[in-house]
């Protein structure tokens, strides 16, 4: 393996003469704050490699060593590192304990693609660096990753899995959508119904929601508190955020299929409903009652527990697709209307949103919801996922707030990868890989105010049409490599852009997606198993609109 291969792409990488190859005695070096990051690195190198990698001291040769540097820090920021490699051995220096991670990651992909399997394949292998230095800084704070596993769940084992592979890709946020009309995924002690009763669909739609196929398995699952605890504390080593994302006041018909109190009992029997088993949006929201607003600040303060401050300074309350009809046509909400001094329905919903803001500042956190927050008002320090395109991250970051750019035209990898009718349950417009690489997150013309306010990008991965972990595979990678190399790396303009140059990269990049079993897209279209004909999807043609 070469320099010439990384993925992302490093700021600046030279090479030198004197590579260094780790043996029996070999040693980790690791100065303080970098200890949680040594133990992660023997584990999988140790594991790939068959060495033993004992801790050494700061004097020994023939090591590996990590510390922090406060120069790394001015000049690279802390998520920034130098790596060099010589005769002597690794050196890692971070700007802060999260450049020495990145940094490590970096080493690990010189290694070799088997430095990603679990086992030593040769066990008289040479594993060898090559002579070089490293310099490295990415270019936004939040490259992020958002795993939906409301409509279709991944199991807690599935979901460590991604976190090692958003790490080996030196993203560092994961949006956890935990809660939706078809499953609600999170133990809350204080209602066990939701999960009792919120997590299971009687049935489920196969296919677009336009299909006429259903499979009539009960389907469901959740995430108990220590999954979670687990979940966190594992993206915490690898300097992964989780921001939980908790639905409100639409996509909210598997709680109120729980609680049904919850819902706008004025105007549909709400005892009626179940967990959702098709796609689409359903009318059935939450009633802006204080019972709802009392019942919601009670799983939320279970969240902030589950999801401490320093992994997850960020909370999701969606904002999304909340249709207003059950609210005009019902005369509680419309007497709720009328006592707050609201001018309509969507004023509404901007209290609602308002008021679990100031909950959350109150308790040190954040809120960030879908741009469909911005609609009747938005608290000031409330953030904004722009998802149908650049347009309301636009105006959000002009009015002051801070943005993270997923616009669902360019990064939605639900979308189909290509034209070709092998494509299984092809959703939306085609997104190949070279689209997702020319993708910019910064739209042209914001003043460098409004540009200092987008956080950094997101890819979205809605699951209605992934039933598994490997369809889920399936349309992440490879596009997930593109994503992100644009969210770490200091590219030129879109159309300036080299992709041969990637695809080149590629090649080597697959063979580590192969040793860490990943099912992705070949190049060349589905394999036969992965392939679903006769399956309706709902494929979009022509071009998307920049929007």
């Amino acid at each position: 393996m070469d320099i010439e291969g990384l993925i992302p792409a490093p700021l600046r990488a030279t090479n030198s003469t004197a590579g260094f190859v780790l043996d029996q005695d070999t040693v980790v070096v690791a100065q303080p704050g970098t200890e949680r990051i040594a133990r992660h690195l023997c584990g999988t190198l140790a594991a790939a490699t068959g060495l033993p990698l004992a801790p050494g001291k700061a004097d020994n040769g023939n090591a590996i060593r990590l510390r922090t540097d406060p120069e790394v820090a001015a000049e690279l920021g802390p998520e920034g590192y130098r790596l060099s490699v010589d005769g002597d051995g690794v050196t890692v220096l971070g700007g802060g304990a999260a450049g020495v991670h990145w940094g490590t990651q970096t080493l690990r992909q010189l290694l070799g693609p088997d430095a990603y399997r679990r086992a030593p394949m040769d066990p008289e292998r040479q594993w060898r660096v090559p002579g070089c230095t490293v310099e490295d800084r990415p270019r936004f704070s939040w490259r992020g990753l958002m795993l939906d596993v409301s409509r279709h769940f991944l199991p807690k084992d599935d979901i460590l899995r991604y976190l090692d592979l958003l790490a080996a890709h030196k993203l560092n946020v994961f949006h956890f959508h935990l809660t939706d009309d078809q499953g609600w995924r999170v133990e809350i002690k204080r209602f066990p119904k939701l999960t009792e009763i919120g997590s299971w669909r009687t049935r489920t739609k196969h296919g677009h929601r336009a299909s006429e196929l259903w499979d009539e398995t009960p389907y469901g699952g959740h995430y108990t508190q220590d999954d979670i605890r687990e979940i966190v504390a594992y993206a915490a080593e690898r300097h992964i955020r989780v921001v939980p994302e908790i639905d409100i006041p639409g996509h909210s018909q598997a709680a109120i299929s729980a609680y049904p109190e919850l819902g706008n009992t004025d105007v549909i029997d709400t005892t009626t409903l179940s967990v959702w088993d098709t796609w689409g949006v359903t009318p059935n929201v939450l009633a802006p009652t204080d019972h709802t607003l009392r019942f919601y600040e009670g799983v939320f303060e279970e969240i902030l527990d589950l999801f401490p401050a320093a992994t997850s300074p960020f909370i999701h309350i969606g904002g999304d697709e909340c249709p207003k009809d059950q609210w005009k046509a019902s005369p509680a909400a419309q007497a709720r209307i009328k006592e707050l001094g609201l001018a309509d329905e969507e004023e509404l919903q901007s209290w609602f949103i308002r008021h679990f803001d100031s909950w959350l500042t109150a308790r040190g956190r954040r809120l960030i919801g879908w741009d469909e927050i911005l609609e009747g008002g938005l608290a000031d320090g409330a953030a904004v996922s722009s998802w149908r395109g650049y347009a309301g991250g636009i105006a959000a970051a002009e009015a002051g707030h801070d943005v993270v750019m997923c616009p669902e035209q360019q990064v939605y990898l639900d979308h189909r990868q290509h034209g070709g009718p092998d494509e299984p349950m092809p959703i939306g417009y085609v997104r190949t890989l070279e689209d997702v690489y020319r993708f910019e997150p910064v739209p042209p013309g914001l003043t460098d105010e409004a540009t200092r306010h987008i956080l950094g990008t997101q890819a979205n991965v809605w699951t209605e049409v992934m039933q598994n972990r490997s369809r889920v595979d399936y349309q992440v990678f490879p596009r997930l490599a593109a994503f992100a190399e644009v969210a770490w790396s200091a590219l030129p303009i879109s159309a300036e852009r080299d992709f041969a140059d990637f695809e080149r990269r590629m090649t080597a990049h697959y063979a580590r997606l192969d040793a860490l079993g990943v099912d992705y897209r070949p190049p060349g279209g589905p394999l036969p198993w992965q392939k679903r004909p006769g399956i309706l999807g709902r494929p979009i043609e022509g071009a998307p609109p920049n929007v």
